[in-house]
């Protein structure tokens, strides 16, 4: 392996991630932000066992663990018949001790960035890119960067380095950070459904930076083309329409007071056919994008960002290094973008039939050894055994 100059598009956890593991390798490598100054996008997420694995690589399991709050299972129930449909547990996998953390996005992005700050790894901000060319980043007000041997796509499901559209999804989700109340549990993701076109869910997130009090992460599963209408609507009548779902959240929606608290996150459906071609890679949802329905996104591109670094460790050139970090994870990431294809649906659609199999048929199968240890699997990103290729092994 020599040492090469790496451009890094993103300062997300994808790009953050990769930044540290291909400069402690020996590799130069430069940053390159679209905002003024960088910052997480979003409210909450869960780092799962896999995720926390490369993180425990870069020093910083610990200060995600602290920083957020564990997860021991994941809760859903249909209504208005109050049927459990969803109860999958951590301590049905073969690792006992294992579990989920659910992170504000913020505390994630702190760890990563102060990391990378200490690292002395440069960044360039306001640097909105536009597309790729002999080896430099193109920018929207007509300049470029220096040119590098390697340009490391992490601008996420919309980056205009991706040749490949992705298949927008119908349906997207209003997303908010409140102040943790009484009355849901505190180490589980619960969620409530009607059918497939109304959910809710609150997922405990920890403490964001500067805040005290922990907080939850409040979803609510919206169309795209009906956010309009759920604007003009007004806030009054669509807290009505939680609190009908789901009492509890009651406190929660006292906290929301303008419609600007919530942010609406639409999601597409991709995965790159070529996800490497010479002097580029494309890692997390720049990749692989999908609905976050299964957890993932996050946890799929630390996992990225780590194949990358060993690749290129391992090969004697960029062209074998980028093929062999393709390898190391395109079996992982077909897998779970299959299973989202076939699970999103029956949570996130206008489909009838599915949320009936969902409430009906597949829950008593589902309390049965060995479909507990399988959905606890894809819960936890272990499915398919990506750690092992990859060098990197689970610990509680």
């Amino acid at each position: 392996m020599g040492a090469y100059d790496i451009g890094v598009a993103g300062c997300g956890p994808a790009g953050l991630a990769a930044a540290l593991l291909l400069a402690r390798n020996g590799h130069r490598v430069r940053l390159y932000e679209r905002f003024d100054a960088p910052r997480p996008v979003g409210s909450g997420l869960m780092l799962q066992p896999v995720g926390l694995a490369v993180l425990r690589e870069l020093g910083l399991a610990d200060g995600a663990v602290a920083a957020g709050q564990r997860i021991d299972r994941l809760f859903g129930k249909a209504e208005p018949a109050g049927s459990t449909v969803l109860d999958v547990r951590y301590e049905w996998l073969r690792n006992s001790g294992l579990g989920g953390v659910g992170i504000h996005r913020a505390a994630l992005f702190g760890l990563l960035h102060e990391a990378v700050a200490a690292s002395a790894i440069p960044i360039e901000t306001g640097r909105a890119v536009r597309g790729v060319a002999d080896g430099r980043l193109l920018f929207e007000d007509g300049s470029g960067s220096a040119r590098h041997d390697l340009i490391v796509d992490a601008l996420g499901a919309k980056s205009p380095l991706a040749s490949q559209p992705g298949r927008p999804l119908a349906y997207g989700a209003l997303w908010a950070s409140l102040d943790w109340c009484d009355g849901f549990d505190a180490h589980a993701l619960e969620q409530r459904y009607v059918r497939a076109n109304r959910m809710t869910g609150v997922l405990p997130i920890g403490r964001a930076p500067g805040r005290e009090r922990p907080q939850a992460a409040f979803f609510w599963l919206l169309r795209s083309d009906r956010l309009a209408d759920w604007r003009e609507s007004g806030l009054d009548r669509w807290k009505s329409e939680v609190r009908a779902l789901w009492p509890a959240t009651a406190p929660l929606l006292d906290q929301i007071g303008d419609v600007d608290q919530l942010t609406f996150a639409r999601y597409a459906h991709r995965t790159l056919r070529r996800p490497a071609s010479p002097g580029l890679i494309h890692i997390g949802d720049a990749w692989h994008s999908t609905s976050p329905q299964l957890g993932q996104g996050a946890n799929m591109a630390l996992l990225d960002s780590w194949a990358l670094a060993k690749g290129l460790r391992e090969a004697p050139d960029i062209e074998k290094g980028l093929a062999r970090a393709v390898s190391l994870r395109q079996a992982h990431v077909r897998l779970y973008q299959a299973l989202s294809a076939v699970f999103t649906p029956a949570y996130q659609s206008d489909s009838r039939w599915l949320p009936f199999i969902r409430d009906r048929i597949v829950p008593p199968f589902g309390r049965l050894w060995p479909a507990t240890r399988m959905q606890a699997a894809m819960v936890a990103g272990t499915f398919g055994g990506p750690l092992r290729p990859l060098d990197l092994a689970l610990r509680p």
